[in-house]
């Protein structure tokens, strides 16, 4: 468990999922239309939990790899980030329940964890 309940959520979806493809085989206006629901519902979501939103966080752009070999471009399946402070593992997990990024976006997945002390520090 962390130390001050605060977890990590990441939001995943694949760009080739058949619910992406779905949703960008959708007409433009409908798409849009979906869009705005969602926006609407995701705020929605942000005014109910408000309390436990430590960082709103956001979109996530283009990955950059970096290993002992150099720099790569890379791709994954995270999306977007938020973290929360719950007073579990099971209460930060709950707060994601019918999420738009899955019930209205294309997305797949939220993954929640906990952040945890740094050893030593």
């Amino acid at each position: 468990m962390s130390t001050d309940n605060s977890y990590l959520a990441i939001f995943l979806g694949s760009k080739t999922s058949p619910r992406m493809q779905a949703w960008n085989a959708l007409p433009e206006a409908e798409r849009y239309a979906k869009a705005q629901e969602g926006i609407a519902a995701w705020k929605a979501w942000v005014e109910t939990h408000q309390a436990a939103i430590v960082g709103m966080g956001g979109p996530l752009g283009k990955t950059k790899r970096v290993s002992a070999q150099g720099i790569e471009d890379a791709s994954n399946a995270m999306g977007a980030y938020t973290i929360v402070r719950a007073d579990s593992h099971e209460a930060a997990a709950k707060l994601f329940e019918h999420h738009p990024h899955f019930t209205i976006f294309p997305g797949e997945s939220v993954e929640i964890m906990p952040i945890l002390p740094i050893p030593g520090l």
